[in-house]
């Protein structure tokens, strides 16, 4: 088994989409496929509910742009039948995120539970789009998985249950399965999240339960470099690094 973790990048438009599809299609093996959001849709829903905290009228647009982006990708990616069936679907998830942003405009008052539910939106859609195109893949909702403690913002994951939990449903996987990152529950079933970049923690958690022969993370560059290479044209990978160094530079900020 094989566990392939795909950052938002990866997933960022219907051209980036279709390549993850490429590659999960091509293995040879049993293959687990984590997602992200659809890149920078996670910030998008985080701002529309900072701005409906404060009663601004914006986060209806951001809402509605974020619905659109989805729509094109899934309007380029299936057929027509097939899109509008999707669509359906994406729109009763829309609808439930809507409610959400619409109950924290008229409260003023956003919890860190409600912004947790609302950011969780951009995984579902993204894994449940991934999850239709590519062959005899089926979808899994990882926050029916992953477990963490009751501690909003500061969630901590339950590895016995979570272990337990994805133990329970190995045999139905089948070729190829598709989990949503970032995302999970608490054990009151309320949605939490893993923090930001969590999705690359949800694949480690799964490669490590099923003890997979390998978790590969596909992203835009082809590994650690040297700086960022949309502000330093000149970065270049680094050939060699040691975990006490990568961790290192994550001290400092580098993602």
């Amino acid at each position: 088994m094989k566990v392939l973790k795909f950052g938002g990048t990866s997933v960022g438009s219907s051209e980036s989409i279709l390549k993850v599809k490429n590659i999960v299609e091509s293995q040879q093996e049993q293959i687990i496929v984590v997602v992200s959001a659809v890149g920078g849709i996670t910030d998008q829903l985080i701002k529309a509910a900072n701005l409906a905290e404060k009663g601004e009228q914006e986060c209806f647009d951001i809402s509605s742009e974020v619905k659109e982006k989805h729509y094109k990708i899934i309007s380029e990616l299936f057929p027509l039948d097939q899109a509008q069936t999707i669509k359906y679907k994406v729109d009763q998830l829309f609808e439930e995120v809507s409610t959400i942003i619409k109950g924290v405009f008229l409260l003023k008052e956003v919890s860190t539970k409600s912004k947790a539910i609302i950011a969780s939106f951009g995984e579902r859609i993204s894994s449940f789009i991934v999850s239709e195109l590519i062959q005899g893949a089926t979808l899994f909702e990882s926050q029916h998985y992953i477990v963490t403690d009751n501690v909003f913002g500061k969630d901590s994951v339950d590895f016995e249950t979570t272990e337990t939990r994805l133990k329970n449903i190995q045999e139905e996987l089948g070729n190829v399965a598709v989990f949503s990152g970032f995302i999970a529950s608490n054990k009151n079933q309320e949605v939490t999240t893993l923090g930001r970049g969590g999705s690359d923690y949800t694949a480690a958690i799964i490669a490590a339960t099923y003890d997979a022969s390998i978790l590969e993370i596909w992203t835009d560059v082809n590994g650690f470099m040297t700086a960022d290479p949309r502000i330093i044209s000149r970065a270049y990978c680094i050939d060699r690094l040691s975990y006490s160094e990568a961790m290192e530079l994550s001290h400092f900020g580098a993602r």
